[in-house]
């Protein structure tokens, strides 16, 4: 029998999957436990369509993460920050301060999506790398000043 897989299933396959297997594994226990639907051809027709939607969503989220890299790349932001003597910050500057200075800059971008290679602790500029998506990379220039205290 076949038949279309509702989510993943050890040993058959993955989500929307048109897979074959016996009839009673399809009854006993895909059926029962809402895994599996049968794969008429109306059932096979809407999955195609769901999947043809969804690698849409990726190509679109995939543009505006290009396009967002691109204003990265030219953005330069600046991060007030307590300092010693010698100009070493106070522990290092963190990425939610980064994420909120691009908030101010008019980028909004999730504080996970910034990637630091190391901490930051001294003042000046700095190249951080940003991921707004999986394949796109951008490169933010971060200069660090030291506040009034």
């Amino acid at each position: 029998m076949k038949v279309i897989l509702k989510a993943d299933v050890k040993g058959q396959g993955k989500k929307g999957d048109i897979v074959n297997v016996s009839d009673g594994y399809a009854r006993n226990f895909l059926f029962k436990n809402n895994l599996a639907i049968e794969a008429t051809s109306s059932n096979v027709n809407s999955v195609n369509i769901a999947k043809q939607a969804q690698e849409h969503h990726k190509q679109v989220e995939r543009a505006e993460a290009v396009e967002l890299a691109k204003k990265i790349n030219l953005t330069e932001v600046t991060v007030g920050v307590k300092v010693g003597e010698n100009g070493k910050l106070f522990g290092a500057l963190n990425t939610q301060s980064i994420s909120d200075a691009l908030k101010e800059a008019g980028i909004e971008l999730d504080k996970k999506k910034i990637v630091l290679s190391e901490p930051i602790k001294t003042v000046g500029v700095h190249t951080v790398t940003v991921k707004p998506y999986a394949e796109v990379s951008a490169k933010l220039k971060v200069n660090v000043v030291p506040t009034e205290k």
